[in-house]
């Protein structure tokens, strides 16, 4: 991906760079698992994701698996059922649109995904964008794409839906299971998501 005078885009850099950071500086996942509810819990495991945007997104689907918890239910019915403390396809449709829908620009901030003993909490650079608000974020209808080249590309990949449909998901998701609803936190700089573990 490059624009008619041959310069590769930010999208190209991101995709297909040889060192995406080199250019981008923020274009990385910093994870965290802490053993506590708080920042200052001693710290179980700490990862930085980066790499081409395909290569963060196969890190990220394997950190979210290897930290998800399933407990077993074989008393309540004839089956077994097995009840993860948090869906997969939340966390990911959660993470993922925090890649996608993130500032490349004018922050060096990566997405940040603190998994705390009780929820996780995903931060992504960059508020809501074009005809998305603080005040609408979130209506059904109400989307817009910061970085659309990247949204084909990960369309066509496979690792986002329709448009708007990773929050609708994400809620579903977590009902299914159980969970409790993610929370949304919503400025000029950042949106932040909250996923409570399942009690």
């Amino acid at each position: 991906m490059a624009s008619q005078d041959g310069i590769p885009t930010a999208a190209g850099i991101l995709t297909v760079g040889i060192d995406p950071l080199a250019f981008v500086p923020g274009a990385y996942v910093q994870f965290l698992r802490l053993g506590g509810d708080g920042l200052d819990a001693p710290i179980k495991d700490e990862k930085r994701l980066d790499g081409t945007l395909l290569d963060v997104l196969r890190q990220l689907d394997e950190v979210l698996e290897l930290n998800i918890t399933t407990s077993v239910d074989f008393t309540s019915g004839r089956r077994e059922e097995r009840i993860p403390d948090y869906p997969l396809v939340a966390l990911q449709q959660v993470v993922r649109n925090a890649v996608l829908h993130r500032s490349y620009e004018h922050t060096a901030s990566p997405v940040r995904i603190t998994w705390y003993s009780d929820r996780v909490e995903v931060i992504s650079p960059g508020g809501p964008y074009g005809i998305v608000s603080v005040h609408n974020f979130g209506q059904p209808g109400i989307t817009d794409y910061r970085n659309p080249a990247l949204a084909d590309l990960l369309r066509g990949l496979g690792y986002v839906q329709r448009f708007g449909m990773g929050l609708p998901s994400t809620r579903r998701s977590l009902e299914r299971n159980g969970s409790p609803p993610p929370e949304f936190t919503v400025t000029d700089s950042h949106v932040s998501v909250t996923m409570r573990r399942l009690p």
